[in-house]
């Protein structure tokens, strides 16, 4: 691993460590110092402790660019996501010198990437999708009658965004639906594992808490058993595709097999909820957009994409240097870190008018989201579609919305958005 020694492009530390301190992407304050970045640094080192040294990227062009070149930028060398240096040591010691717990899509590079890729691909174009949208309406048509039900006050993430989609992919991944609440609570102990509302171990301070495999054991035994079941008797879910599938004529192994569960049955539904989340904060904030949207129906594609920038769930992707080159000025070594900012790109005053303002008519939306690349997310459509679906639903009935107490963003340097939002409305 090489020594970083551009001293000139060196982060100032204040700004460096919101880079990796959860509760600075629950607050806003990533924002500011992201807006910083960009102006002042946009290719800059951060140097925080008991972090590896790392190159911040905050510009949409460059990653892109960094997204494009996937021989030279790789996932799988070190840890695609952001991993303090202790936690680091813990995983290598467990996995025998590797630094994956789980080697998901994120974890690959070529050629097994585009293997394993193509497993579920197909699932998720368009074209399949279609045949499952009458089924995606009657989930979206409960969660509209079950938000009418509340009495005009609900928390919106609890009672419908949380809920939504997490039954769309369960139902296609083909795990039963009494055990949703048991894949929610895991996703949420995943993802929100510095949160201390939804970490496993979140009364423990911060400062004391160690890497816990609990969740990812807890996830692998279930996925094992429905894995099982699934080769015994094959059915028309994905699940069975999964646990039936080979690569290079041999059957894929455990933690390829455990790993493309989770990341499908967590992925497939947390950054949706997120996303559709953060629309009914804004549109509650916002109520001359919420009136365009339910004036003219064709804007909620729109709406959709603009949900996406605004949220942009999936906040860092990190990514390793393959061999000494020259990128937009800076000279990097070989094995250096780096760290994609895809909620910063999505803010670019470069690249968006009034970045910092909601807009559902909002066009071109060149968001990053989703990513680029040989990594574009697999789920994209599929997202997209279902958080359609659900405000073609919604908004004809919905009028009268106002936000009704603080909401919150939950803490994570990796996947976030929205964990509370008490909201009040009127619904025909």
């Amino acid at each position: 691993m090489s020594v970083m020694t551009e001293v000139d492009h060196r982060i100032p530390k204040d700004v460096a460590e919101q880079l990796v301190a959860p509760g600075a992407y629950a607050d806003g304050r990533i924002h500011k110092a992201y807006a910083w970045l960009r102006k002042n640094e946009p290719l800059g080192i951060a140097d925080v402790d008991g972090v590896d040294p790392f190159w911040v990227v905050t510009r949409h062009e460059d990653i892109l660019e960094i997204s494009r070149q996937n021989d030279l930028f790789h996932n799988g060398d070190r840890s695609p996501t952001m991993i303090g240096q202790e936690a680091d040591k813990q995983v290598r010691e467990m996995m025998g010198g590797s630094p994956h717990l789980l080697r998901t899509l994120i974890h690959m590079d070529a050629p097994d990437h585009l293997k394993y890729r193509l497993l579920t691909q197909a699932w998720f174009m368009p074209q399949n999708l279609k045949r499952l949208e009458d089924q995606i309406r009657v989930i979206a048509k409960a969660s509209v009658a079950k938000m009418a039900a509340s009495g005009g006050r609900c928390d919106f993430v609890k009672e419908v965004a949380l809920h939504f989609p997490l039954h769309v992919i369960m139902s296609i991944m083909g795990v039963p639906e009494d055990d949703e609440p048991r894949m929610l609570k895991l996703t949420q102990e995943l993802f929100g594992a510095a949160d201390p509302e939804l970490a496993r171990d979140g009364d423990t301070p911060p400062e004391e808490r160690k890497m816990d495999f609990g969740v990812i054991i807890d996830f692998s035994n279930y996925f094992r058993a429905l894995s099982e079941s699934k080769r015994a008797n094959p059915t028309e879910d994905l699940a069975s595709l999964i646990a039936n599938s080979q690569i290079d004529g041999q059957p894929i192994s455990d933690l390829e097999a455990m790993s493309y569960y989770i990341i499908v049955a967590t992925a497939g539904h947390d950054t949706t909820s997120s996303s559709t989340a953060g629309a009914m904060w804004a549109l509650a904030e916002n109520p001359a957009q919420l009136a365009k949207v339910k004036a003219d129906p064709s804007l909620i594609p729109g709406l959709v994409d603009e949900s996406i920038r605004w949220t942009t769930p999936v906040k860092t992707f990190m990514r390793t240097v393959t061999a000494d080159t020259e990128f937009a000025g800076r000279h990097m070594k070989k094995g250096d870190w780096l760290m994609l900012c895809y909620a910063s790109g999505n803010r670019d005053e470069e690249v968006f008018e009034a970045p910092q303002e909601f807009r559902a008519d909002r066009k071109p939306n060149k968001h990053l989201a989703f990513g680029y690349g040989a990594h574009l997310c697999l789920g994209q459509h599929l997202a997209k579609m279902e958080m359609r679906i659900l405000w073609e639903e919604l908004l004809p009935r919905l009028s009268d919305l106002a936000l009704d107490g603080e909401p919150a963003m939950s803490e994570s340097v990796f996947v976030n958005g929205p964990k509370r939002l008490p909201i009040r409305f009127k619904m025909s």
